[in-house]
């Protein structure tokens, strides 16, 4: 196990909500000497809570951050964030510099393609929805709901939507939901192209493993992908790519 205690009790505060972020929290828990607090956006009515304390909702922009950060003592900040929850990115890099914190970004790779794929890259969900009329009929959209009201006009496509909680606000006329979350088995991703007869996916590079089964589904049917590209990163940010190389920084970075 880690230990970050040799100069005593130090406070990280993790932004969270996804996979590398509770496992990161976990390691560090599990490891002693530090306390963890994991603060999550609170989008999703029933989060898969990490270990350790545990804040959710916004902190009222990049000053309430700031606040948050002093009021609590904390020595590190943990973006450990969606890749492209862009906004959240941005204001903990200014939050950083304002409270003289050290930042470090935690970004899980982006999916690379395989030989088979047919991946057509965009740069916005704006972009994707303008692509999909020339790639296919009935399309399987994984974006997830926040977006759905780029689609809303594309009244000639049938879409399947899967997302975590139900959708609000416009969305394509003609839209099937499923709620449901990863990770995705294989098996399941075939069947469901094969059941609903999908011939084009939507989907933004957000990387891990837990739901590239349907990228592998789509390249054995022949299923064109529209991949949304990522969101440029803070720059100037230290970055690592999983739990186990911040648990390394955090290591050096805290004695």
């Amino acid at each position: 196990m880690t230990d970050l205690a040799a100069s005593g009790p130090r406070h990280v505060l993790i932004l969270g909500g996804t996979a590398e972020a509770r496992e990161l929290a976990g390691e560090l828990v599990a490891g002693g000497g530090v306390r963890v607090t994991s603060s999550l956006a609170g989008r999703v009515a029933a989060p898969r809570l990490p270990v350790g304390e545990v804040r959710v909702g916004g902190f009222g922009g990049v000053a309430g951050l700031v606040g948050w950060v002093r009021e609590h003592a904390v020595d590190v900040l943990v973006d450990a964030t969606h890749p492209f929850a862009e906004a959240m990115s941005a204001n903990a890099a200014r939050a950083a510099a304002a409270a003289g914190v050290p930042l470090l970004a935690l970004r899980r790779p982006g999916w690379v393609p395989q030989a088979g794929d047919v991946w057509h890259r965009v740069a916005s969900l704006d972009e994707a929805a303008a692509a999909l009329p020339g790639l296919g009929r009935r399309v399987f959209l994984t974006t997830g709901r926040m977006g759905l009201a780029r689609f809303a006009h594309l009244d000639t496509l049938w879409f399947l939507v899967r997302s975590v909680d139900a959708p609000e606000g416009p969305r394509p006329p003609r839209m099937e939901t499923l709620l449901d979350r990863g990770p995705f088995t294989l098996d399941g991703e075939r069947a469901l192209l094969a059941a609903h007869r999908i011939d084009v996916l939507v989907t933004k590079d957000s990387g891990a493993a837990a739901t590239a089964p349907k990228l592998t589904a789509a390249r054995e049917a022949g299923v064109p992908v529209v991949l949304v590209s990522r969101p440029p990163a803070p720059v100037g940010v230290a970055t690592v790519p999983g739990p186990a190389e911040a648990v390394a920084w955090l290591r050096e970075r805290l004695g």
